[in-house]
């Protein structure tokens, strides 16, 4: 498994391009992308497409070649393999049959934005991509919400002011964050904030260009024990845009308090009104 760069060409390894030139297969998300930078490094090796949408039918014929002592790469269209690719499969089936696997390592963008970001890095959790439609984003956030540690997501630029906004409602809108773009490239951007803040700013200044990577830093210590007045503070603004079900659920995820005990709550908050 061979890394690449993540915009700056500059960022392959010297053993990155001999490996790349030695192998007699590169297996590639995307042929034509992955032949651009091969080009530029003068890389002949013949490439094979293996994507999430042909894995399935290639893995036995690449297990094929192997069997018959081929050596190949793999890369993705960007960065290290594996990360949000299907490429861990095929590492399983091959360690299960025997055979050798190693990875020359490099670029990454999560751990890029998150030594960018200014937000603690001793502990964290990637995430991925969330879910497009915002309650199903939503849902995902607030089992989220409770790990003691930066969290990580890759999102596209024109979902970019919705996630911040479900980020700053699930996650609390106080949550230190920072959205980065374009990184290593020559408009590469890094822009702390609070959620609350960001999303305000992307809702003003509309979809940025590039590819985005947003850190969300830990929730501040002693967040999982709210007083009783924080704890109505939320719940009234969950209640704003959430069912009072949901509302209960998403603060029993983020505080671990019994969801039946704040669902009774909020009814009273509402009976107040």
């Amino acid at each position: 498994m061979v890394a690449t760069p993540i915009g700056n060409l500059g960022d392959i390894t010297f053993r990155a391009v001999d490996i790349l030139k030695r192998a007699e297969i590169i297996l590639c998300e995307d042929t034509r992308t992955s032949g651009k930078l091969l080009s530029r490094f003068g890389i002949k090796t013949k490439r094979i497409a293996y994507h999430e949408h042909n894995a399935e039918k290639m893995r036995p014929e690449i297990m094929d070649r192997l069997g018959k002592g081929q050596a190949i790469a793999l890369i993705s269209d960007a960065g290290t393999p594996l990360i949000n690719d299907p490429g861990y499969k095929l590492v399983r089936d091959c360690q299960a049959t025997g055979y050798t696997v190693t990875t020359a390592p490099g670029a990454c963008s999560p751990i890029v934005a998150l030594i960018l970001s200014g937000l603690p890095s001793d502990h964290f959790f990637y995430a991925g991509f969330l879910p497009p439609k915002s309650m199903a984003r939503q849902k995902e956030l607030t089992r989220f919400a409770p790990i003691p540690g930066s969290l990580i997501f890759l999102e596209s630029p024109k979902r970019l002011a919705a996630s911040l906004r479900d980020m700053a409602d699930c996650l609390g809108a106080s949550r230190p964050a920072a959205v980065t773009r374009e990184l290593t490239k020559m408009f590469e951007e890094v822009r702390p904030g609070t959620l609350g803040d960001l999303a305000a700013h992307y809702d003003e200044a509309g979809a940025p260009k590039g590819e985005v990577v947003i850190v969300v830093g830990p929730a501040p210590a002693g967040s999982n024990d709210p007083t009783a007045e924080d704890i109505d503070d939320r719940l009234r603004d969950l209640l704003q845009n959430h069912r009072t079900k949901d509302a209960a659920d998403i603060l029993a995820r983020e505080t671990g308090l019994k969801k039946r005990d704040l669902y009774n709550r909020a009814l009273e908050l509402g009976q107040d009104k």
